[in-house]
């Protein structure tokens, strides 16, 4: 008994690390954010661009700071950035550690094929635009899930 028991808890190790794709971390002096190593990260004035080899998408990070935008104006500038004309009810907001407030956009550009989910992290005048942009034909499986754990990793520092 106890050598099944043993052999199935190593299987299920063997299933578990099987599914973990080793991840670098890029950092700046404001934020952290992991992602798949083996994907390119370049850096276009301040803009950071992550993506994996065969360009089928991109995580980007923007960062202002002294940027006057109130917080009753987020929402309209996170959907006038895609013109989508979605209601403002759409994207959702929340507090978040740190103080700054939290807010999430998902939108589907049917006429590039693209699937878009953005999280704009704001404090007072800093704001953080991060996003993924996906070719909607990929946006499945394996894509879905490392675009997504890596905008999730994503960690503002101050």
């Amino acid at each position: 008994m106890k050598n099944i028991f043993g052999a199935f808890l190593l299987f299920v190790a063997g299933l578990m690390y099987a599914q973990t794709v080793p991840t670098k971390v890029y950092e700046n002096d404001h934020y952290s954010i992991s992602y798949p190593e083996g994907w390119k990260l370049t850096n276009d004035s301040d803009i950071i661009n992550i993506f994996p080899g065969n360009e089928i998408g991109a995580v980007t990070i923007s960062e202002y700071h002294d940027l006057n935008l109130p917080k009753t104006e987020t929402k309209k500038f996170i959907i006038d950035l895609y013109k989508s004309g979605d209601d403002e009810s759409k994207v959702k907001s929340r507090g978040s550690k740190k103080g700054y407030t939290e807010y999430l956009y998902e939108y589907a550009d049917e006429k590039n094929k693209l699937f878009w989910v953005t999280k704009v992290f704001q404090k007072g005048k800093d704001l953080y635009l991060v996003s993924i942009n996906c070719e909607q034909k990929y946006w499945n499986g394996n894509y879905s899930k490392l675009f997504s754990e890596s905008l999730n990793s994503f960690s503002v520092k101050k």
